[in-house]
């Protein structure tokens, strides 16, 4: 279970991320990227299943079904860390989330 990790930005906007396996990529594919608002990942999880269809006969996006899930939630964090956030709160301690996103 991936555990709840909320970050701040400076601005005052707030966004939900997540470490651990994303359980809803494995059953849902790339749809959980459009609802986190992550246009930039759903396109990217389209264009490489399309393209993995058609190249390999559909082995391609069984093989992206299976990997997505194993590094969504830690490149989607990734970005909004970069792109200033900070955490604010989480399931565990400050302290721990800390140490589980950066360390």
């Amino acid at each position: 279970m991936a555990i709840q990790i909320i970050l701040k930005h400076p601005s005052g906007l707030y966004k939900v991320a997540y470490v651990g396996f994303s359980w809803t990529s494995l059953f849902f594919g790339g749809f959980p990227a459009s609802f986190r608002g992550d246009w930039l990942a759903f396109c990217l999880y389209q264009v490489l299943c399309i393209a993995g269809s058609l190249e390999t006969w559909g082995i391609g996006t069984f093989v992206l079904w299976i990997s997505w899930p194993f590094f969504y939630n830690r490149w989607h964090r990734g970005r909004l860390i970069e792109k200033g956030y900070r955490i604010a709160g989480a399931d565990i301690s400050l302290d721990e989330a800390k140490a589980r996103v950066f360390g």
